[in-house]
C-alpha cells in the first residue's frame, strides 16, 4: 500500500503561480483590478472569443447567462440529468424551469436523438454539458437551436481547452461558460468565465457580476479613476479577484500541457484496463474532436466484477485511493422530485450510469507509478472478490 492517500485529483501550481498571487498580496491591490484585466486579455486570445466574463465560479456564469435571456417561470431550458446540481440550479435561481433529456450510453453527453422530441413551445434555451471534458456534438444542437429559435448556454464546466472538430470550445456558437474549480483542467482556487459572441449579453453580465454598477471598484480608485458610478441594474457579487486572476494568468498558460498529460494517463488507463471484465471504459464518438479529460469514468460492471460501485469506492479508499462520483443524476434528488415531478425512472440511461459511474485519479503530476498503484489495486479488488466467491460456492 501507498503511504500517503492519493486523491481523485489534485491541482498543479507552480512556482511562478504562487510568486504572482504573493506580488499581487504585496502589491495592495487584490480585488478586481488589473490581473483580472489581463487574465481577461489571455482568456479572449486562448478562446478566440470576443468576449469573456471572469466570474467567482461557473455557476455565476450560468447564472448571469440565464438572467440576461430575461426567461420568465413559463420558459423551459433542456439539459442533461447527469450533471452536477449547479446546471439546475441555475436555471431555477433564473425564473424558468428545467427540462431533462437522458443521455447517449457511449458519450454520456446529452442525446441528441431525444432532445427534439423535448423541444415545445415553451422551451427558449437548450444547455448541453461537455461531460468529463468531453465534446457534445455540437453540429446537432445549433441545428436544432436555429430551427426552433432557441439560444444555446453550453455548460462547458469540465471542458476548458477541448475542441470539436478541430475548433475550440469558446470559439464558436452562442454562450459557454467554463469552470475554474480546484478540480478542474486549470483553476483559479474558485471562479469560471462565460465567452459568448454577444456583445450586448456581454455587456448585461458585466453589469451584473458587480451591484449594477456602471465602473467597477478598479476603474473608480487608480489614480486616473473617477469616484463616481451609477447603478443601471440591481446586481450580484460575481466579480473575480486579481488574487484569483494571478492564478489564472500562469495556470492557462500551462493549460495545454496540463491536458496532454491527462491525455496520456487516460490513454493508459484505455489500454490497461481494457481487458478487466469488472469495468466499461469511457467510449469516444465518431465526429473529430479533442478530449479535455477532466475526469475519467469506467463504470463498474456489476456482473463481472461481483461488487457494486459503492463498495469498489469503499475498497480504493482502504488502499489509500482515492476516487469521485460524478454524478448521481440530479432528478433523483428530493428537491427536483418534489417540485418537478422528477421520479426514478425517468430517465433510465442516466440512472444506469449514475449507479455504476466511477472517477479514478487523474492529475498532471499524477506518476505513471502511481497510476499503476491504482491499476494492480483494481485488479486485486476484483480478483479477491471473485477467488471470494468462489471459495463460498464452494461451501454450500
Amino acid at each position: 500500500m501507498i503511504k500517503d492517500f492519493l486523491p481523485f485529483s489534485r491541482p498543479t501550481i507552480s512556482q511562478e503561480a504562487i510568486q504572482e498571487v504573493v506580488d499581487c498580496l504585496n502589491s495592495g491591490w487584490i480585488t478586481t483590478g488589473p490581473r483580472v484585466a489581463k487574465f481577461t486579455e489571455d482568456l479572449k486570445q486562448y478562446l478566440s472569443a470576443p468576449h469573456v466574463l471572469p466570474l467567482q465560479s461557473a455557476t455565476a456564469g450560468l447564472h448571469l447567462a440565464l438572467l440576461s435571456l430575461n426567461l420568465s417561470k413559463d420558459d423551459e431550458v433542456i439539459t442533461t440529468p447527469l450533471t452536477f446540481a449547479a446546471t439546475l440550479n441555475t436555471i431555477i435561481l433564473a425564473g424558468a424551469k428545467p427540462s431533462l433529456v437522458d443521455v447517449d450510453p457511449e458519450t454520456f453527453n446529452i442525446d441528441l436523438n431525444k432532445l427534439e422530441d423535448a423541444i415545445n413551445k415553451n422551451t427558449k434555451v437548450i444547455m448541453p454539458v461537455h461531460f468529463a471534458g468531453l465534446p457534445v456534438d455540437l453540429d446537432g444542437v445549433y441545428y436544432l437551436a436555429k430551427k426552433y429559435n432557441l439560444r444555446v448556454i453550453e455548460d462547458a464546466a469540465h471542458a476548458i481547452g477541448a475542441e470539436y472538430k478541430n475548433k475550440k470550445i469558446g470559439s464558436f456558437g452562442d454562450i459557454q461558460v467554463f469552470s475554474f474549480h480546484p478540480n478542474k483542467n486549470m483553476t483559479t482556487g474558485e471562479g469560471g468565465v462565460v465567452a459568448t459572441k454577444d456583445a450586448e449579453l456581454a455587456e448585461n453580465i458585466a453589469l451584473l457580476r458587480f451591484h449594477g454598477m456602471d465602473r467597477e471598484a478598479w476603474q473608480r480608485f487608480g489614480k486616473k479613476g473617477a469616484q463616481d458610478y451609477e447603478i443601471v441594474a440591481p446586481g450580484f457579487k460575481y466579480n473575480m479577484m486579481d488574487m484569483q486572476a494571478a492564478l489564472g494568468i500562469h495556470q492557462l498558460k500551462e493549460l495545454n500541457s496540463f491536458i496532454a498529460k491527462r491525455t496520456i494517463l487516460a490513454d493508459r488507463y484505455q489500454e490497461k484496463l481494457k481487458s478487466f471484465a469488472g469495468f466499461v471504459l469511457p467510449g469516444s464518438p465518431e465526429y473529430s474532436h479533442k478530449h479535455a479529460w477532466h475526469l475519467y469514468t469506467p463504470l463498474i460492471n456489476e456482473e463481472f466484477a461481483e461488487l457494486n460501485r459503492d463498495s469498489f469506492m469503499k475498497n480504493m479508499k482502504d488502499q489509500n485511493i482515492g476516487t469521485g462520483l460524478h454524478y448521481k443524476p440530479v432528478h433523483l434528488y428530493p428537491y427536483y422530485k418534489e417540485n418537478f415531478g422528477f421520479k426514478n425512472g425517468d430517465f433510465p440511461i442516466a440512472e444506469n450510469i449514475g449507479s455504476k459511474i466511477v472517477s479514478l485519479p487523474l492529475f498532471p503530476t499524477m506518476t505513471f507509478q502511481e497510476q499503476d498503484y491504482v491499476i494492480d489495486t483494481i485488479d486485486n479488488i476484483f480478483t479477491t472478490k471473485l477467488e471470494n466467491l468462489k471459495k463460498a460456492e464452494h461451501f454450500i
